[in-house]
């Protein structure tokens, strides 16, 4: 009685999260498309300087930020609420209440990722990195932002279920995060803005958060639940998990002003220490997960969530190393200004936290929607083209920035010829966003088709009701009796003669 008592609280529960995932998912998919059309457009004009060179809304100085935004707003962001959403519910046993509200939240910050591109794309930037949207598509945002959060701990504060899992951890402070760091930034660099070197502090204390720690919550706050499930092992451990997540909180905060920037020596160095300090809660992490996949028994096809999920952990431990290989002043020497940096911002990006979105979304959209993927030989294909796509389109670029930078360092090397050595490593991470792109295109696909056979579905049940026969029954057979309703109902059938 039990496991069939679960059995429907979980399907009423992924019932009451299908369309509010359906909102988020399916802008998201849309956005991560864009993003990689858009990162096509800017590499390839490092090949070919006069691609759309006559078109002023597709210059690189716009193309790139539009990607990036688009990638991070557009499909980070909404994928990891959607997915943050449905881990409440279900950790929780609590289906979603009033989910008109999330949905209409997941269509404003579609929105205002829309309205902040346009103003990327059309010159009308802030000008600061990762903060480029212009203050109407801020706004919007942040409005959002704060309706789906209040709904996702509003389910929180409901649950049924009242012991914490790990995840939980990850998660409630991810929902808190952001809207702290995104309105102070908005406030001290575009509301009212500050003056000085005071303006790049605040853009690197900014960044550093976001990429950094809202990432590394929710993305390790899913991988948490995750993990397990996959396995078929618990998590391990409790007391490492909530250890790791204490030390990522307390040095993460810090990272993100470059050893060489010019600000009060006490800065840079201050926020090195926390950066190497870092590898605690990183090597926590990793240790986790090593520990849980032990001895797994998961027979799952290679290629599925699991495989995402995997290569999503080794892509954060990898680009969390590169983060704090940078915050050595020795090796920033040479890293810095390169494309050392973007390398591992775009691990950190797309190899750990999209690559993670990708095998929460496929495992948990199916049963939220009620039937299995449309192409899931299509799903296992992204994971390969995703894979070798990213690796085609991090490790050259880490390697060419790692030459571009001991060139620069060379006073024999004119700056144009250090500019150039990187061009061949550039054409294999061109192949590499290729990839990308092809297995976005199919995750977009899955997506698309899900809801294309879902709304087909309702539009099916709709007609059905219309359509379907009234049952045959007497008008009068409710209504009261009496003489002259008697005589009345026989006049009208001719009995009676008037």
């Amino acid at each position: 009685m039990k496991e069939i008592f679960k059995e429907n609280s979980s399907k009423e529960i992924d019932a009451s999260l299908r369309v509010p995932l359906l909102a988020l998912f399916g802008g998201a998919a849309f956005w991560l498309v864009v993003s990689s059309v858009l990162a096509m457009i800017a590499s390839t004009k490092f090949h070919a300087p006069d691609f759309l060179a006559n078109c002023p809304w597709l210059t690189y100085g716009r193309v790139q930020p539009a990607a990036d935004d688009a990638l991070l707003y557009g499909f980070c962001i909404p994928a990891g609420l959607g997915v943050a959403l449905w881990l409440f519910a279900q950790l929780g046993r609590a289906p979603l209440r009033g989910a008109i509200v999330p949905v209409v939240a997941a269509k404003l910050w579609h929105l205002g990722v829309l309205i902040g591109l346009t103003g990327i794309l059309s010159g009308n930037s802030t000008g600061f990195a990762w903060l480029e949207f212009p203050r109407a598509g801020s706004v919007i945002l942040f409005f959002a932002y704060l309706l789906l959060a209040l709904w996702a701990m509003m389910n929180f504060a409901a649950r049924r279920e009242r012991a914490l899992y790990p995840s939980h951890w990850f998660l409630v402070a991810a929902l808190f995060w952001f809207p702290w760091i995104y309105s102070t930034a908005n406030l001290f660099l575009v509301a009212w803005p500050v003056r000085g070197v005071v303006q790049a502090i605040i853009g690197w204390w900014f960044a550093g958060n976001l990429l950094f720690v809202w990432l590394a919550l929710v993305g390790i706050g899913t991988a948490f639940y995750f993990l397990p499930k996959f396995s078929g092992r618990p998590l391990q451990s409790y007391y490492l998990a909530l250890f790791a997540f204490w030390m990522l909180i307390l040095f993460g905060t810090w990272c993100g002003i470059p050893p060489g920037a010019p600000v009060p020596a006490w800065m840079p160095v201050l926020s090195s220490f926390a950066a190497v300090l870092t590898v605690v809660p990183v090597l926590a992490v990793a240790a986790i997960a090593w520990q849980t996949l032990c001895g797994s028994t998961n027979c799952e096809p290679k290629g599925g969530p699991f495989c995402f999920i995997r290569f999503g952990l080794t892509s954060f431990v990898l680009s969390s190393l590169m983060l704090i290989a940078m915050a050595c002043p020795r090796i920033s020497r040479v890293t810095e200004f390169t494309w050392f940096g973007p390398a591992q911002t775009q691990l950190q990006l797309y190899g750990f936290f999209a690559m993670t979105m990708f095998g929460a979304i496929y495992h948990l959209l199916p049963r939220a929607v009620g039937f299995e993927l449309p192409f899931p030989k299509l799903a296992r294909l992204q994971f390969w083209l995703s894979m070798f796509g990213v690796l085609l389109f991090i490790v050259p670029l880490a390697i060419g920035g790692v030459e571009q930078g001991m060139k620069l360092n060379n006073p024999n090397i004119a700056f144009l010829d250090a500019t150039k050595a990187t061009l061949f490593f550039f054409r294999f991470s061109t192949i590499g966003l290729l990839l990308i792109l092809l297995g976005n295109l199919l995750f977009a696909l899955n997506i698309f088709a899900m809801t294309f056979v879902w709304e087909k579905s309702l539009v099916k049940k709709a007609f059905a009701v219309v359509t379907a026969p009234l049952e045959k029954s007497s008008a009068f057979a409710s209504l009261p009796s009496s003489p002259s309703f008697d005589a009345t109902r026989r006049r009208g059938q001719g009995e009676v003669k008037v």
